[in-house]
């Protein structure tokens, strides 16, 4: 894919930003190098790999949900400017 001036500007529009003649060169090289990078990757020879190259199982990467006591409810309502028994205090926010 080429980058170009009119691609630069529909992102810009898109992302509600405006950039730049400098920012706009350099915006342009980074996605021409981050495109290219991606392009390395689909030369790569994945059919080979065993399955537990795979990421797909996130079991270990994440600690179990089990319950554990929390902190007394009086001692963090102690830390609100306002607070009533059960919960924080704050201004109404929808009419």
């Amino acid at each position: 894919m080429k980058i170009d001036e009119k691609l630069i500007h529909y992102l810009e529009e898109l992302s509600c930003i405006s950039l730049g003649g400098e920012e706009r060169v350099r915006i342009c090289s980074d996605l021409e190098n981050i495109l290219a990078g991606m392009a390395l990757l689909t030369n790569l020879d994945i059919h080979d790999l065993p399955s537990e190259a795979s990421y797909s199982d996130f079991e270990t990467a994440l600690r179990k949900d089990e319950l554990r006591p929390s902190f007394p409810r009086e001692d963090i309502l102690k830390n609100a400017p306002e607070a009533n028994a059960d919960a924080f205090v704050v201004p109404k926010a929808v009419e």
